[in-house]
């Protein structure tokens, strides 16, 4: 049986249906600009914007360049005390569409629909996809365990086979991707787009420093360990001299303190902060203290390239489809 679905590019009304991911730090204007004039679309997280004025005037320059439709990544928990107006703002302006992340995208889901904005969700498992769906989701963002930043644990093919199974929402693959035939094995699964990140960092557009888009050059798929000691929950990152010296996991002292039920929550808070602060400065300086963001697709990525050259590449991928 052939599966019935419906392509995120015509429910966007795009060329083709690839979201260029939202990546904390590094999506930038540039970058979403570019995909969206290539023929795909980009999302960028709320939270690269420090205030909400900055976060308006964004969202109008982005719209000032461009009429094709771009997302807003919204962190939907309480760890994030800009949500509820970054959300207001996003739909008093009209984005394309929300990615949510990390939480109950309820009220999300309910403004936006008020608004006429799309709602997709970061999913990895049934279990969760299946409450978004009740809540009136418009497509799942599977999350498998190849993403980069937080992943998930399965692979894509499970993944996408138990959503489109249990589910009746498009399903946008992300994790994995970075080639014309990752695409094409994607669609084959059944999905209905792709959600890609971190072939992108290598990007003339890109806004980090020369020595992360070479190090996504330069590293491979065996050189992306897991760590928790940047948010507290796991994430992937790219094995330097400086990850090797400090580590992956969490010391004694920190993993003492995140059992305590009293100061678990300002532990995680503090956790969060400190690696924030890291990869920002990794991101955008010069330091030894190397804490890079990516996932294994990054085997893929031979060269630094244009946003646009990339999306044309990727667009093969959908010939044979």
């Amino acid at each position: 049986m052939v599966h019935k679905r419906q392509l995120i590019s015509d429910i966007l009304g795009i060329e083709i249906p690839i979201i260029v991911a939202p990546m904390f730090l590094v999506s930038n204007e540039e970058m979403i600009i570019a995909a969206c004039e290539s023929g795909a679309t980009a999302a960028i997280p709320a939270l690269n914007y420090r205030t909400i004025d900055e976060l308006r005037a964004g969202i109008r320059r982005i719209k000032n360049s461009t009429s094709k439709p771009f997302g807003i990544n919204l962190i939907v928990n309480k760890s994030n005390v800009l949500y509820k107006e970054q959300l207001s703002v996003c739909c008093e302006e009209k984005i394309g569409y929300f990615i949510t992340s990390l939480g109950s995208p309820k009220e999300t889901i309910e403004q936006a629909h008020q608004a006429g904005i799309k709602v997709f969700c970061d999913v990895t498992d049934v279990n969760y996809a299946l409450k978004v769906q009740a809540l009136g989701a418009d497509a799942l963002i599977a999350v498998n365990k190849d993403a980069g930043g937080h992943a998930g644990s399965k692979s894509a093919e499970e993944l996408i086979s138990e959503l489109i199974t249990h589910c009746n929402l498009p399903v946008i693959s992300a994790g994995g991707v970075a080639t014309a035939d990752g695409v094409r094995n994607i669609m084959k699964l059944g999905a209905s787009g792709l959600s890609i990140g971190s072939l992108f960092i290598a990007t003339d557009e890109a806004g980090v420093t020369d020595e992360y888009k070479q190090a996504i050059v330069d590293y491979g798929a065996k050189d992306i360990v897991m760590t928790t000691k940047l948010s507290g929950t796991p994430c992937t990152v790219i094995r330097t001299p400086y990850v090797e010296k400090i580590g992956t996991t969490q010391n004694w002292l920190e993993r003492v303190l995140n059992k305590n039920k009293r100061l678990k929550k300002w532990v995680k808070a503090l956790t969060f902060l400190r690696g924030m602060k890291q990869l920002r400065n990794a991101a955008f300086g010069a330091t030894y203290k190397t804490l890079w963001c990516a996932g294994p697709s990054i085997e893929h990525v031979k060269s630094i390239r244009p946003i646009a050259e990339i999306v044309a590449d990727l667009k093969t991928g959908f010939s044979n489809d």
